[in-house]
């Protein structure tokens, strides 16, 4: 279910109740790709639901648990996640789903609840997106070994298949950039949450190029 808290000369603060969760060991940015192999009753159902009436679900990345539940665990998550879109779902067998999804917007959630058959579901509401920030001349060796990188990809994929990353290249918007890098790079989980929750796209560049020159990729 939408609502919108809405006041007179304010504008409306959309929020989003019962989201269905996914818990994952990883981290879903906005205009980011999602591939999933979805197996557990909980989930299967998730996805069944969303494919059908065109919902989407939160992706939230793992502080305690793992992602295929265990009798007397505990799951946690993070309390920042991303909306997801399904792209391409698929069934190859009974109880087995091959599921593509899209990042969409970030939340925050402000109250969670684990359903009795083991889904959590939250209400959330929407942060807002990156504002569009040229990258600076000073960060454009990132954006341009990335650009690199998409072509490498590109020449690779012959036939042509799935990419890790989906076009629009929005190669001079350092939110773009820096989520692109952010995916692509290995990361550790809790580094890739908190570069995800920044709300300046250009420190994120900015932290992202740090890691990125102490490698030695944009050399």
């Amino acid at each position: 279910m939408i609502a919108a808290a809405t006041g007179p000369a304010v504008p409306a603060t959309l929020t989003l109740q019962s989201l269905p969760l996914f818990p994952l060991s990883a981290v879903l940015f906005p205009d980011g790709l999602l591939s999933l192999r979805v197996f557990e009753v909980r989930y299967l159902d998730m996805i069944s639901k969303c494919r059908k009436t065109g919902a989407p679900f939160g992706v939230v990345s793992l502080t305690q648990g793992s992602e295929v539940r265990q009798p007397g665990s505990t799951e946690a998550f993070a309390q920042v996640g991303t909306l997801a879109t399904l792209h391409d779902v698929e069934s190859p067998q009974p109880g087995l789903m091959l599921v593509r999804a899209t990042g969409a917007q970030r939340f925050r959630i402000t109250a969670s609840d684990q359903l009795k058959h083991g889904l959590w579901v939250a209400d959330v509401e929407r942060l807002p997106a990156d504002m569009a920030v040229p990258v600076p001349d000073d960060l454009r060796p990132t954006a341009d070994a990335l650009q690199r990188l998409i072509q490498s990809l590109q020449l690779k994929a012959n036939p042509p298949g799935p990419m890790p990353l989906m076009p629009p290249w929005k190669l001079d918007d350092c939110g773009w950039v820096a989520n692109r890098w952010c995916e692509l790079l290995p990361l550790p989980v809790a580094l890739k949450q908190r570069l995800m929750e920044l709300d300046n796209p250009l420190v994120r560049l900015e932290l992202v190029s740090d890691v990125l020159t102490r490698t030695g990729i944009t050399i």
